[in-house]
């Protein structure tokens, strides 16, 4: 199946669904790629069509994740914490197709990375690997500038977490909106801060052809604490 054919059938699954990220970052009480690859298999089990992981758990993840599961692995690494860290160089793309992603999610934003590449060298790389590419975007103008360099999916993952859009309480839905409205054709995923149905109903309405949800999910430590503040 070559890549037209690949996206073609993603774009078709994908459709109206909702992706479940599974990470947890150093320090916290799940971070352990066999717990994670259970957790992973929960939520296909639950009717997730395809899994975002790696994360701080990196390439480990993605295998394991991959091997288990039956749907596509949208794959990442976050390499430091300032800047640009999500799959953040050409290298990094590379190493992420090889663990077994269908799909390579990287930071589309303008920052500089620290390999000096462009997002468009990333896409070409990761379609050099033979799989897709996810664009992690921050404002709508990079999602238009990530489509036009070619992403397979352009996605709002990293509203609100550069200086150039503010934090917003809940998903940035006026960022989503904004970016359906700049590209019509893209494949636009809603991601950042969707934490109840409400908010998956409400990014499928303005425009978003598919939500990815992580924490409110695959986190039992928030789930505990958001049910736990209802009694205080």
């Amino acid at each position: 199946m070559d890549l037209n054919q690949q996206r073609e059938l993603l774009h078709s699954t994908l459709r109206g669904q909702l992706i479940v990220s599974v990470q947890a970052p150093a320090g916290h009480a799940m971070r352990d790629t066999h717990t994670l690859t259970h957790v992973a298999a929960a939520c296909v089990d639950g009717g997730a069509p395809a899994i975002r992981c790696g994360g701080y758990g990196g390439l480990d993840d993605i295998r394991a994740i991959s091997e288990r599961v039956d749907v596509p692995v949208f794959g990442l690494t976050k390499e430091g914490t300032e800047g640009v860290y999500i799959t953040p160089s050409r290298d990094s793309v590379r190493a992420v197709a090889e663990a077994g992603a269908a799909v390579v999610c990287a930071d589309a934003t303008f920052r500089p990375r620290p390999d000096g590449s462009t997002f468009a060298e990333l896409v070409k790389v990761a379609h050099d690997s033979g799989v897709l590419i996810m664009a992690d975007c921050a404002t709508p103008e990079e999602v238009v500038a990530a489509h036009r360099a070619g992403a397979d999916f352009v996605s709002t993952t990293l509203a609100g977490y550069t200086k150039h859009r503010a934090k917003t309480v809940g998903p940035d839905l006026d960022c989503l909106r904004e970016a359906r409205d700049l590209v019509p054709e893209a494949f636009l995923i809603g991601e950042g801060r969707f934490s109840t149905p409400a908010d998956v109903a409400h990014g499928r309405l303005i425009g978003a052809d598919a939500i990815i949800v992580g924490t409110a999910i695959t986190d039992p430590g928030f789930i505990t604490g958001q049910f736990a503040s209802l009694l205080k």
